[in-house]
């Protein structure tokens, strides 16, 4: 009995509960909602104010950067890094 199942647990498991959970994964994947214009709306809100505050963060590490000299920015300066604009969604 013992050697039954053995055999029987992994064979079972592998012939059916690894093809149920791989298609039970699709099918919630195929479901799965896609972004909607609000969504879109939203990333775009949301780009805006990052590419704002990354504007403000390197203001101020050029102002402290002027008045210590030691002083190392975090990121290049953005005349530093071209930046495509063009690939915006």
């Amino acid at each position: 009995m013992d050697d039954f199942l053995s055999v029987a647990v992994p064979i079972v498991t592998l012939f059916i509960g690894l093809p149920w959970l791989i298609l039970h994964y699709i099918t919630r994947w195929k479901q799965a909602p896609t972004l909607t214009g609000e969504d879109e709306k939203l990333l775009d809100e949301m780009h805006f104010t990052a590419r704002r505050l990354e504007e403000r963060l390197q203001t101020i590490e050029r102002i402290v950067a002027a008045d210590n000299p030691d002083f190392r920015p975090s990121a290049p300066d953005a005349a530093d890094r071209e930046i495509d604009f063009s690939r915006r969604n």
